[in-house]
C-alpha cells in the first residue's frame, strides 16, 4: 500500500485559490478557530486543526500559562498577516502563526509574566510574521522553506534585548552564561530514562517537559499522518540515542533537550519535502543524527552569551539537506 503523502507540505508556499467570506458570524468563528489550530499544528510541519488541537490540549494539560500564550502568540502572528494583507491561503493554512505561537511560549518561558511581558510577546509575535514573510520572499529562488527560523531569530534578540530593559525579569531558566567546559558523564541512562526522554523529546518542541504532553502530541502527529508519528518518535529515539553514546548527562536526556531537534528534522526530510521512500527514510535518519550533535555545538556556541539554542540545529540542518536534495537523484520531491 502506498503512504499517504500530503500534495502540500506544510511550511512550504501552498497553491492559491479564491478567498470566500462568509457574513456568518458563526461560520468566521469556526475559520478563525481552524486557522489558529492549523498555526500550532504547523510547529510539527502539520497543516490539520485535530493535530493542532491535541497539541494545544497537551500545552494546557502542563502548563496554563504556556497554553495561553501560544493562543496569544498565534492569534498576533496570524492577525498581523491578515492586516498587512497576506495572501488568505497561506493564512488559512496556519503558515502565519507557528512561528508566533514559539515565540510567545518562548518569552514566557524565560521572562516573569507581567503585563509589560504580554505586550512584549505581542510585538515579538507581529514581528515573526514580517520576518516570516521576507524570508519566504528571500528563499523562492532556492526554494528553501523558512521553517522556524523567524521563530530563533526574534526570540533570541528580544530575549537579549532584556538586558537594556529593567522592567522585563528573567524566570532564571536561561542557561548560565560562561565560556563551554566539558561534560562529565552524570547518572546512569535506565528504561524510564529511554521512555521518558523519548516523549519528552516532542513536548520539548513546546518547550513542555511532561511525559503526557508529549503523548498528547504523538497522538496529534498519527492524526495528522502516520509517516510523522514515524519520523518524530524515530527522530526523538535517535538524538536520545546519540546523546547517550556521546556521553550527555542523564538529566539532559530524560528531559529530551537532545530530542526535539532530531524529531523536527526527521518529519521535515520524511514526507514532507521528500517522498516517503527507502532513500528518504535513511536521509532523515542521517539527518537526525547529524541534528543532535548540531544542537550539543550550537548550545556550546551560544554559552558564552547565556543565550539557548531552540530550534536553530533543526533549521540549519534541514536547509542544507532541503538544499542538497536535487544532486541526489533518488530523493524525491513529494
Amino acid at each position: 500500500m502506498k503512504p499517504r503523502v500530503s500534495p502540500r507540505p506544510a511550511h512550504t508556499t501552498p497553491a492559491p485559490r479564491p478567498a470566500r467570506l462568509s457574513a456568518d458570524p458563526g461560520a468566521c468563528v469556526l475559520a478563525a478557530a481552524s486557522t489558529l489550530l492549523r498555526g500550532i499544528s504547523q510547529v510539527m510541519l502539520q497543516d490539520n486543526r485535530l493535530a493542532g488541537l491535541l497539541f494545544l490540549a497537551g500545552i494546557f494539560y502542563n502548563s496554563l500559562l504556556f497554553g495561553g500564550a501560544v493562543l496569544l502568540g498565534t492569534a498576533a502572528s496570524t492577525l498581523t498577516a491578515l492586516w498587512l494583507g497576506a495572501e488568505r491561503v497561506k493564512i488559512r493554512a496556519g503558515l502565519f502563526g507557528f512561528n508566533g505561537a514559539l515565540v510567545a511560549i518562548a518569552l514566557l518561558y524565560f521572562l516573569e509574566p507581567s503585563p509589560l511581558t504580554w505586550g512584549y510577546v505581542m510585538l515579538a509575535a507581529a514581528g515573526t510574521t514580517v520576518l516570516m514573510a521576507a524570508l519566504m520572499n528571500l528563499f523562492a529562488a532556492w526554494r528553501l522553506p523558512a521553517l522556524t527560523a523567524p521563530f530563533v531569530f526574534t526570540a533570541l534578540l528580544f530575549v537579549l534585548a532584556c538586558a537594556r530593559f529593567g522592567q522585563l525579569h528573567s524566570t532564571g531558566s536561561l542557561p548560565t552564561a560562561g565560556l563551554p567546559k566539558a561534560t562529565a558523564v552524570e547518572g546512569i541512562v535506565t528504561f524510564s530514562t529511554v521512555v521518558e526522554g523519548l516523549f519528552n523529546g516532542l513536548a520539548q518542541v513546546f518547550f513542555q517537559g511532561n511525559v503526557v504532553t508529549g503523548v498528547l502530541f504523538a497522538i496529534g502527529l498519527l492524526v495528522a499522518s502516520r509517516l510523522a508519528f514515524v519520523a518524530a518518535l524515530a527522530g526523538s529515539l535517535g538524538g536520545l540515542l546519540v546523546a547517550w553514546g556521546m556521553g550527555a548527562a542523564e538529566p539532559a536526556i530524560r528531559a529530551g533537550a537532545f530530542g526535539f531537534n532530531p524529531a523536527l528534522t526527521a518529519i521535515a526530510l520524511y514526507g514532507v519535502f521528500f517522498a516517503a521512500n527507502a532513500t528518504a527514510a535513511g536521509y532523515a535518519l542521517l539527518g537526525a543524527v547529524v541534528t543532535a550533535v548540531v544542537f550539543a555545538g550550537a548550545s556550546a556556541a551560544l554559552e558564552p552569551i547565556g543565550m539557548p539554542a531552540l530550534t536553530l540545529p533543526f533549521v540549519l540542518v534541514t536547509w542544507c539537506f532541503v538544499a542538497a536534495g536535487p544532486l541526489f537523484p533518488r530523493l524525491r520531491a513529494p
